[in-house]
């Protein structure tokens, strides 16, 4: 599997989210920086190429739906980001977030929980 450009990435999530969409519903989920349809349409099959969505056709009209699954795509790239800006650590990660005031104490007492739990 191939890591994703970020807009390829931006159109994944709205599909992840929606299941299954047309190209111009695909659109309107866009909020920020919206290609021209053309573009879009070319991102979506350059996705269908590289095997992350698939269609049903309509006539001349496709609904596209995703082949991977998010977690699939999150669990393989963030892996590979955390080795790459963590050096490997999921402490590192955690600490991080902490420092940054983005987890709760009751945030890490839950993966505490999680963890001493096996769940």
């Amino acid at each position: 599997m191939e890591k994703l450009t970020n807009k390829e990435e931006e159109i994944m999530k709205i599909l992840w989210r929606l299941k299954k969409a047309f190209v111009k519903e695909i659109m309107q989920e866009i909020t920020e920086n919206k290609p021209h349809y053309n573009t879009l349409s070319t991102i979506v099959r350059n996705l269908e190429e590289k095997k992350f969505v698939g269609f049903t056709a309509y006539g001349k009209t496709h609904q596209y739906h995703p082949i991977i699954a998010k977690e699939a795509y999150y669990k393989t790239y963030v892996n590979e980001d955390m080795v790459s800006y963590f050096d490997n650590s999921y402490k590192n990660i955690v600490s991080f977030f902490a420092k940054e005031e983005k987890i709760s104490v009751d945030e890490l007492k839950e993966i505490i929980n999680l963890i001493e739990n096996g769940k």
